[in-house]
């Protein structure tokens, strides 16, 4: 199987100056054994606190949603600003179970899984999958979840901590098909070619030399065209996955949409801006849970102004 390898254990993690990390994934581990009610509970709790804290990243948020939202006035994007800042505070326990929560806290989680048959149907026709979403608050979550019902592989960026990279990539690996590094784009493709099912989300500014600007709200946004590039060389075919939280902790909706038609075609600008429509589509659908903290317009146009 191609991809990245279960990471064997380096003894030089348990220096000292490791030991932060490992009380953030000590930290982790015991909020996903919290039952799903109390985990929820720490969650909006935290949530509050994000909300209230003095951050760099309300201000990105403010921005963001003003820039994608202009038709709100100022009193309903401040609100929106602060669902998000809220949505955070799940967010962090959602990453917290997807990572670590056991087999069974998984399976009592409650999902309704849409759209199936356009999977089964490109399977029928010996197709590749690349699953297209966004970087929602609870990506990892849905992405285990989605994984009990279909062989996913997905691709990531490797951490920073050399603690968190080894506990995330082994719990990654234990529910994944595979785990592909963003630039292993020859095993990503193999893997596609073999009829695999890979999860991705273009959607956020990585500052490659293979962005360009395509539309999101509105406003240009430097998006990465691997979309494009990964459909053409393996024949995959794109398929929308949105999935968002009910209200008052019922559980998740994963839908799976029909597959891009047309797709891709000779132009890839074109192509990335249908893939930033379909994701903003989802994102109308449940703002708060859109990760708005990210700079998303961070790279701009030439001669445009910085917007943070």
């Amino acid at each position: 199987m191609p991809g990245a390898a279960r990471p064997s254990f380096d003894p030089k993690l348990l220096s000292p100056v490791h030991w932060p990390a490992w009380i953030g994934v000590g930290v982790l581990k015991l909020i996903a054994r919290l039952p799903r009610r109390l985990l929820l509970a720490v969650g909006r709790g935290l949530g509050v606190l994000v909300q209230h804290f003095p951050s760099r990243r309300r201000h990105v948020a403010e921005v963001n949603i003003a820039l994608c939202f202009p038709e709100l006035s100022k009193t309903e994007q401040a609100a929106l600003v602060n669902a998000h800042l809220r949505d955070i505070g799940l967010m962090m326990v959602e990453f917290a179970l997807g990572w670590m929560g056991t087999d069974r806290a998984i399976a009592r989680t409650p999902v309704t899984l849409e759209g199936i048959e356009h999977l089964e149907t490109a399977r029928a026709l010996g197709k590749g999958v690349l699953l297209v979403g966004g970087h929602f608050s609870h990506l990892e979550l849905c992405a285990r979840l989605v994984s009990r019902h279909i062989r996913i592989a997905g691709m990531y960026r490797r951490m920073d901590s050399a603690v968190f990279e080894w506990a995330v990539l082994r719990a990654r690996l234990g529910y994944a098909d595979a785990m592909f590094d963003k630039d292993d784009i020859r095993g990503t493709v193999k893997y596609l070619r073999s009829g695999g099912t890979l999860w991705y989300a273009p959607d956020q500014d990585m500052r490659s030399k293979d962005n360009v600007f395509a539309p999101f709200f509105g406003v240009p946004a430097a998006t990465i065209t691997a979309t494009h590039h990964l459909a053409r060389l393996s024949g995959a075919l794109v398929v929308p996955f949105f999935h968002r939280r009910r209200p008052d902790g019922r559980g998740y909706v994963l839908r799976l949409g029909a597959p891009l038609q047309d797709f891709p075609s000779t132009d890839a600008a074109d192509d990335t801006a249908r893939v930033n429509a379909c994701i903003e589509q989802m994102v109308r659908e449940a703002p708060e849970q859109y990760l708005w903290v990210h700079k998303r317009f961070k790279t701009r146009p030439p001669g445009s102004p910085n917007v943070y």
